[in-house]
């Protein structure tokens, strides 16, 4: 079935091709008048005012972290009138495509069941403006996804891991078990030694299979499309602050597709308040 505004288009043209009147343009393809005169009466105006600046915020957001943000904020235009705006104002996010490989095998990472039962940890790296590269920790809770650290620095030892995980301690933030993989920092003698000490499971993943850790990469592929490919870092500190404001949209305001599109944070208060 063609559309109204399909319909409006071809009889447009066949006036302007032919030089044939209005009415009998619409006769021509079965269209009454009224309809081809029809204006629609809705005002997208603050819509469009509401998504641009959305998508200002969070460059990185696609159609649908957007739509749910909107809906978050107590919008409640339906998914086809913002994708009609979003798809007109061209925001659409041009990815990348990567070669498709063959089908593979999954295997399954078992969700815990509360807070701190399994931890994700690992590396990225990126560079500054004037060329220095520097390398971002991501340490997570499987259970919720939040991002529990994030430590930016030109250099990161496993001294510096530890430290790290030790000042996740003292905020309270200790794992049954913590997945890695084979990397220098964490099959170090100081990363192991600090699990013994502290009654803590090191799950390391086999070699060349990163879908083994597959929660950690998900969060480095948002930390990359979000943060990373959508800034210029001045220095090094220019880096942290935009990480730290990335860190807190990420845990207390994205919507996370896993957990019914809503927070890490949210989640976690949704079903300690549904225990209760």
């Amino acid at each position: 079935m063609v559309k109204p505004s399909v319909q409006r288009e071809i009889v447009n043209f066949i006036c302007k091709k032919y030089h044939l009147s209005e009415r009998r343009s619409c006769l021509t393809i079965g269209i009454s008048r009224r309809s081809y005169r029809y204006t629609s009466i809705k005002n997208d105006d603050e819509l469009i005012e509401v998504l641009t600046q959305l998508s200002q915020d969070h460059l990185g957001y696609g159609f649908w972290k957007l739509y749910h943000k909107l809906r978050d904020l107590g919008y409640i235009w339906n998914h086809k009138r913002v994708h009609r705006v979003y798809v007109a104002l061209n925001m659409s996010i041009h990815r990348r495509v990567r070669k498709r490989l063959p089908t593979r095998v999954k295997e399954s990472i078992n969700i815990p069941l509360e807070p701190d039962e399994c931890w994700s940890m690992d590396f990225m790296s990126d560079s500054l403006y004037d060329g220095r590269r520097f390398r971002i920790l991501n340490i997570a809770d499987d259970y919720n996804r939040e991002l529990l650290s994030m430590e930016i620095d030109t250099s990161i030892c496993s001294a510096r891991v530890v430290r790290v995980l030790n000042n996740l301690k003292q905020q309270g933030r200790k794992p049954k078990r913590i997945r890695v993989d084979n990397g220098p920092e964490f099959i170090s003698k100081n990363l192991q030694l600090w699990a013994q000490e502290n009654k803590i499971e090191v799950h390391y993943i086999q070699p060349g299979k990163p879908t083994q850790n597959s929660l950690i990469e998900r969060l480095n592929k948002s930390c990359r499309n979000e943060l990373l490919n959508m800034h210029v870092f001045k220095s090094l500190q220019d880096a942290e602050e935009k990480a730290n404001q990335w860190w807190i949209e990420y845990n207390y305001n994205r919507p996370h597709q896993a957990l019914g599109n809503i927070s890490p944070k949210k989640y976690k208060q949704k079903m300690k308040e549904s225990i209760i």
